[in-house]
């Protein structure tokens, strides 16, 4: 995405320089109206350099505790931009960081350095970071994206953690599948002069051994071609945000996914709100945060209700998402003056409910593949044995 450097006078006639992205120049100036300034001059800047696509958690984890710590430590942020930029472990990771220092050292803001790179930075961590530079505690800023990104990180990692059960579970599963089939069931063609002759169900299992070794190839186009149309639904806006509403509204894991995003929302509103930046813009980025379409959809009417004078408590109960009890705890917060306050033990406490989430929607998973591994054993069990009695009594 290209980025232009400006020159613009803002309300009050102060002059500000920056650098913003954006794919076309209406689309720049736009951008400029909406932050209340009048461009006097600008021009596009291209970057030639090799960058990476977009930051992991953990990568965006440690660059915000490094520049935590060092402001803290009373550095510069340009100094503290050039050390972060020097640990950099890849090449594309160093071009990133070296052009934010760079455009720094020339003056631009630190926000406006970061939204350069498009989506290489989450718009979250761009807001924050303007946050910090309108208010004067850019190493307060920077602590709480620490945290933040350090529980994403850790969120993240449970989850692997505890797919890797089920996921060996499966691939065991479509091994044995594959295995029965192709390796077992042919032999019990041998048992038999007359393949007539064989059990309806040992007859239809022979029959899907067969199919697969000898056109395994359409067994793997149809599989490609499978998984081709169920990702191009679910790109798909209307099929998307049936699929998202199913995710939070299904039987028995519906609850679990429900405080899995609890516990991000919280994290990311407390973050965002605690930085000062406004009520609207802390919902939206928050929902935004979930990727989920269904949830973005509703929030957009909680953001409407909020602008019109709603308690924020009451809107999103409305909007019937979460469980009551985080509602109620916001409406606490709100009566009490302390919502940050509020927003930040919530988010500690649905960061256990999280873990807990995800320990148990892998558990379930456990038991669904027992279950079809246990259906296929006891297929090959009802096939193998009238044929083996069949032959022992041609034997006889």
């Amino acid at each position: 995405m290209p980025s232009y450097a400006y020159t613009a006078k803002d309300a009050v006639g102060n002059v500000r320089k920056g650098v913003l992205s954006a794919e076309t120049e209406q689309e720049f100036l736009a951008k400029i109206r909406e932050k209340g300034m009048f461009v006097t001059e600008f021009k596009e800047r291209r970057s030639e350099v090799k960058t990476v696509k977009k930051f992991k958690t953990k990568d965006l984890a440690f660059a915000t505790r490094q520049l935590a710590a060092m402001l803290t430590s009373g550095l510069t942020l340009v100094k503290a931009l050039d050390i972060l930029c020097k640990e950099q472990e890849t090449e594309a990771a160093r071009n990133v960081w070296r052009d934010v220092y760079e455009n720094v050292q020339k003056g631009e803001s630190f926000s406006d350095s970061l939204e350069v790179h498009g989506s290489v930075f989450p718009t979250l961590m761009t807001s924050m970071v303007g946050a910090g530079e309108a208010s004067g505690q850019m190493d307060i800023i920077m602590q709480r994206l620490s945290d933040y990104y350090a529980n994403q990180n850790k969120i993240s990692n449970t989850i692997k953690s505890a797919m890797i059960y089920p996921i060996i579970l499966a691939i065991l599963t479509v091994v044995v599948v594959i295995g029965v089939f192709v390796f077992i069931m042919p032999v019990f063609t041998d048992l038999y002069d007359d393949p007539n002759d064989m059990p309806t169900l040992t007859k239809g299992m022979v029959a899907i051994g067969n199919f697969l070794v000898k056109h395994w190839f359409i067994v793997i186009a149809v599989v490609l071609v499978a998984i081709f149309v169920v990702v191009y639904l679910l790109k798909l806006p209307d099929v998307r945000l049936k699929w998202d509403r199913f995710i939070i509204k299904g039987p028995g894991f519906g609850k679990l996914v429900v405080k899995i995003y609890t516990a991000r929302f919280a994290q990311t509103m407390a973050s965002l709100y605690s930085s000062g930046l406004p009520m609207v813009e802390c919902l939206k980025r928050s929902a935004d945060t979930l990727n989920n379409s269904y949830i973005t959809l509703k929030f957009r009417d909680v953001v409407d209700e909020v602008k019109s004078g709603e308690t924020l408590s009451s809107s999103i109960q409305r909007a019937d998402i979460f469980d009551s009890m985080f509602c109620s705890i916001i409406f606490v917060g709100e009566e009490a003056g302390a919502l940050d306050d509020i927003l930040a033990k919530t988010a500690e406490y649905y960061d256990e409910e999280a873990d807990s989430a995800v320990k148990r929607l892998c558990a379930l998973l456990e038991p669904v593949m027992l279950i079809i591994m246990a259906i296929v054993i006891g297929l090959v069990c009802a096939a193998f044995f009238p044929a083996l009695y069949d032959s022992i009594g041609n034997i006889e």
